[in-house]
């Protein structure tokens, strides 16, 4: 191979280390949850503090919107994360690479939590957020893919798609621990209070997290895959230009099957969040519990689909829950609209369908890049996935929502989930 890079194995004492499967679920879950929560924390700011703070303007809608923009910054930077956490990961190792994201991410978010608001800076104040929020997407671009491979890289045969969904579970877990938190600062200080200090409150606290998360993932050793690798000098100079040379249909196949799992989460999470509590007359507290029981069923079919995907195949499984999405789509506005019973329906069936997807997604994504590639293309596909999945979805939904109407973001929804399905039929049954 023409850029392959000649290296010394590494030593006896690293090859011979095996992790033990609770060390790396674990592993790979609480970084994912701390990752998620940092995330979370953002997307609930955006909705309903930033607009505030950050972005004053005399009309309600144009300040939700700016930031909602800032919101989609991340996604972009995810991409660049993930070609130069990738290629560390996939020259260097995972381990390292995956502390290194960690901190990326998380150190952006705790800068958040003591900036000045634009009253006190300016035009500053705004555009540190937005720098912020590159470096929280920098990492978190990092982070997926290094997390997913910890996991697969360690699995049993027959088991990969039920350890990829350990990592996955670090989605459901943040959003509970953020929307908990925010939910109990809502509860315990007044508006006045909250939106003065107490909104920084969770950002700052992520520095806890963050220590917990580099104290687990130091203790864990190199992927054997990893390992051996490096022991047959398999490692390749440009991992990047690797994934687009021999792997770029892939890339460009797993980003559009991952569509429909980004625009369905963000619509569930971010929208209507911010719907909910502007325009359909929902308390923040209201809507924050609609959703927390959302996510307990997000939480709850992960596991499920793994296991799922495990016993028949990942393909079945995801082709299966995006046709169910699709259909999904044409029910959303009703649901929505349906009082506050149909509210919970609309979110449990929503973030339900959002665990049966998400949960094979990872395995799904990594399998068809080799593992001298496998960061750098799992972690691409995954957040190129996501610009056009995730980035805009909260905005385009708003738009489409006071545009023409509510039913129109369920359509957007329904086209999402036909694109995503048609290239789940076009991938070859070994790319998923």
């Amino acid at each position: 191979m023409s850029d392959a890079v000649s290296v010394s194995p590494t030593p006896a004492s690293n090859s011979t280390q095996v992790n033990s499967p609770a060390r790396v679920l674990i592993a790979s879950l609480i970084g994912t949850t701390i990752e998620f929560f940092d995330f979370y924390v953002y997307a609930t700011a955006a909705v309903i503090v930033f607009p505030h703070l950050f972005f004053p303007s005399s009309d309600p809608t144009s300040a939700l919107l700016q930031s909602l923009v800032t919101f989609s910054i991340a996604f972009f930077a995810r991409p660049f994360g993930a070609v130069v956490f990738g290629h560390f990961g996939d020259k260097v190792g995972r381990k390292a690479t995956l502390v290194a994201a960690l901190m990326t991410m998380g150190l952006s978010t705790v800068v958040i939590g003591i900036l000045p608001g634009y009253d006190a800076i300016g035009i500053a104040a705004p555009l540190l957020l937005a720098l912020c929020r590159f470096g929280q997407g920098l990492g978190l671009g990092g982070e997926w893919g290094g997390a997913v491979l910890l996991a697969t890289e360690n699995a049993p045969p027959g088991k990969r798609s039920w350890y990829a969904m350990f990592p996955q579970l670090g989605a459901p877990i943040g959003f509970i621990l953020s929307s908990g938190f925010f939910l109990i600062l809502a509860e315990t200080m007044s508006n006045e209070d909250f939106l003065a200090y107490g909104w920084r409150i969770p950002f700052i606290a992520s520095l806890a997290l963050v220590a917990v998360g580099l104290y687990v993932r130091l203790k864990i050793a190199e992927t054997p895959e990893f390992q051996k690798a490096v022991e047959k000098h398999e490692r390749v100079a440009v991992p990047v230009a690797t994934v687009f040379r021999g792997h770029l249909r892939s890339l460009i196949l797993g980003t559009f099957i991952a569509v429909a799992t980004f625009v369905l989460f963000y619509l569930m999470t971010v929208f209507t969040l911010s719907w909910g509590t502007t325009k359909l007359g929902y308390t923040r507290e209201q809507f924050l519990v609609v959703q927390l029981v959302g996510v307990v069923f997000f939480g709850l079919t992960i596991p499920l689909s793994g296991w799922l995907s495990d016993r028949y195949s990942r393909r079945m499984i995801l082709t299966l829950t995006t046709i169910a999405i699709a259909i999904f789509g044409f029910f959303y506005a009703s649901l929505l609209t349906a009082g506050l019973t149909g509210a919970f329906l609309c979110s449990i069936i929503g973030l339900g369908l959002m665990g049966f997807t998400y949960g094979p997604i990872g395995a799904a994504l990594a399998a068809p890049f080799p593992t001298m590639v496998r960061y750098t293309g799992a972690s691409m596909t995954f957040n190129l996935g996501g610009i056009f999945g995730a980035s805009l979805a909260p905005y385009i939904a708003t738009w489409l929502a006071t545009t023409y109407s509510l039913n129109h973001v369920g359509y957007y929804l329904t086209a999402s989930a036909a694109i995503s399905l048609i290239c789940i039929r076009l991938s070859g049954r070994e790319e998923v």
